[in-house]
């Protein structure tokens, strides 16, 4: 199966864009920020909070690290204009990490800031393991600046991580935890399934012991079981850990958690730059593209 998902995920550049869309169709908000917004708003009235990721990485052009700066701030007043329960989502090569670290700490501070002033939320989204100890930087700058509206994603699949864990908890970070989507080298990443799995729990529970904040994002049943029994454990309420899911993924689940009074946050990407992150994230984990077919498959049968 792992072969097949690789060969879909390979020929995915090959196929027509329209095509590419109408799959991507339900795991992207639309390129607009009014597509975005209406996305959220459908969202809250489910109960559901969201956090917005304007599409767009890897960018070594200060002038256009402005630009998503400055487009950042706008959604954020937009968000606060329209009275919506959202925040937003950073990745911080978008601000010219890796090429102006500088550069993206000051723009990073600016949005963080502009949150702040609007009772908004920041997280920076964490990328390949190449960029983790600049973003932890980042985030470390930001909290000693005095800025609380500001949080990190830890991904349980690397070796490293709970070492981070153990770093940050003194910080009483607000921590996204995940499995992670990049495949990195076996020497600085678990491999099995059930060690990610593990390292996952473990990481949630040394967080919850130290006065933490968790957003556990996850689509994984097992997870989300082993995340609700830890917050019994720890005498955890439900108001004080939130559930985190992509956008279009395991919508049944997504509603019974909401159901049960657990706090929900969606995922919302959006932006011009659809088709190179769907393209991207797909070949990044052939086994999501796998998934993806099938729910094409389903959509045209009809049985999904």
């Amino acid at each position: 199966m792992q072969i097949v998902d690789r060969l879909i995920a390979t020929t995915l550049p090959i196929v027509p864009r329209s095509i590419v869309r109408w799959v991507a169709g339900p795991y992207i908000a639309g390129e607009s920020e009014t597509d975005a917004l209406a996305t959220v708003r459908k969202l809250n009235e489910l109960g559901a909070n969201a956090t917005l990721d304007l599409l767009g990485e890897e960018i070594d052009d200060p002038a256009a690290s402005r630009t998503i700066a400055k487009r950042y701030k706008a959604l954020i007043r937009s968000i606060a204009g329209s009275g919506l329960d959202s925040g937003v989502s950073i990745k911080l090569s978008a601000l010219g990490l890796r090429s102006h670290p500088g550069l993206a700490r000051d723009l990073a501070r600016e949005v963080v800031a502009a949150a702040r002033d609007a009772k908004r939320f920041v997280r920076l989204d964490m990328e390949d393991a190449g960029t983790i100890d600049a973003t932890l930087d980042v985030y470390r700058q930001l909290r000693e600046d005095g800025l609380d509206n500001v949080g990190v994603v830890l991904q349980s699949c690397l070796r490293r991580t709970f070492h981070d864990v153990k770093a940050l908890a003194p910080l009483k970070v607000d921590v996204r935890v995940v499995k992670g989507i990049y495949v990195e080298p076996v020497l600085i990443s678990w491999r099995h399934p059930q060690v990610i799995r593990d390292n996952y729990l473990r990481m949630v529970k040394y967080l919850y012991e130290h006065g933490c904040k968790v957003a556990a994002a996850t689509h994984d049943e097992q997870l989300v079981y082993g995340v609700t029994a830890l917050m019994d454990e720890c005498g955890v309420a439900k108001e004080e850990t939130e559930f985190q899911m992509l956008l279009g993924v395991t919508e049944k689940m997504r509603d019974v958690l909401i159901g049960n009074g657990h706090r929900m946050r969606i995922y919302v990407p959006f932006g011009a730059l659809w088709y190179e992150y769907s393209v991207r994230r797909l070949k990044e984990n052939p086994a999501v593209a796998g998934h993806v077919t099938k729910q094409l498959l389903g959509r045209v049968f009809g049985r999904s």
